[in-house]
């Protein structure tokens, strides 16, 4: 049985061009406790998860990694394989056992300027995915960092 895809990603691309995304798919399984990328690595993939969740983290000096935000199925994982100079902004590790898709960056990236309105529909996806990332990790930062009582 297949996962669902995120409802944003099926609304921003159509039909066709989803059936097309996945032509490119590879099918990938992580075990638990798996580092998928490190902060500041190079961005070559990215993933949409089929079952299982992967931690995004941000690196702290001196501490372990402050997880800011989880991805689950039917979303997509990675975001930094879209802007130069492709280095990952978060790590990620997966908490379960994951099965997913996996992309390779610069073949989507080809299809994205080939067909302009499929790379349209891409990007304002990953725009929104990404806006919504930042977000999660502001706030989870500032739950781990603000002073008590701040208001912040």
């Amino acid at each position: 049985m297949s996962t669902p895809l995120n409802p944003r990603l099926t609304a921003a691309l159509s039909v066709e061009q989803r059936e097309r995304l996945l032509q490119y798919a590879r099918r990938v399984e992580f075990p638990e406790e798996t580092r998928l990328f490190k902060e500041g690595g190079y961005a070559d993939r990215f993933w949409i998860i089929r079952t299982g969740t992967v931690t995004l983290d941000v690196e702290v000096p001196g501490k372990r990694p402050a997880v800011v935000d989880s991805v689950n199925a039917g979303e997509l994982l990675g975001w930094s394989w879209l802007f130069e100079p492709y280095q990952w902004h978060f790590g990620a590790e997966t908490m379960t056992r994951v099965r997913a898709h996996e992309f390779d960056a610069a073949t989507v990236r080809m299809m994205m300027d080939a067909d302009p309105t499929f790379g349209f529909a891409l990007d304002h996806f990953v725009g929104q995915m990404l806006a919504h990332r930042l977000f999660s990790a502001r706030v989870r930062l500032l739950d781990l960092y603000a002073p008590h009582g701040s208001g912040l």
